[in-house]
């Protein structure tokens, strides 16, 4: 890498920064299927707990990292915390993620030719 090149690299303006720290957060299978929840309502972490298949404290340190980044929000009601996305955008995100997937998985088939698997 040329010396230009190196110092632009290791100079990354701070959005990049917040970006990676968003992206990852979002990087677990189980937090990307609360956040997926939690698009389609609001809910306590009991709800998470069976919907995700995890134990209730995983399920919190699970929101906790989410929370941290601003993915989500929560509110207590008696006895219940519950969470929300704070953006509503992150929809459109998963359907641009899932256009991914399912465009790699077909040029994966595609490049199979049938005598393989993806």
């Amino acid at each position: 890498m040329n010396e230009s090149l190196a110092k632009l690299v290791s100079k990354s303006p701070p959005q990049y920064e917040a970006r990676a720290k968003v992206a990852k957060a979002m990087a677990h299978p189980s937090r990307l299927f609360m956040l997926d929840l939690l698009g389609q309502r609001d809910m306590c972490v009991q709800e998470l707990t069976q919907s995700v298949g995890c134990d209730q404290s995983t399920v919190s340190k699970h929101l906790a990292v989410l929370k941290e980044v601003g993915l989500i929000e929560s509110r207590r009601e008696g006895t219940s915390n519950y969470y929300k996305l704070a953006c509503g955008c992150l929809d459109g995100f998963f359907q641009c993620l899932e256009a991914v997937v399912q465009s790699d998985v077909e040029k994966r088939t595609s490049a199979c030719d049938g005598g393989c698997k993806p």
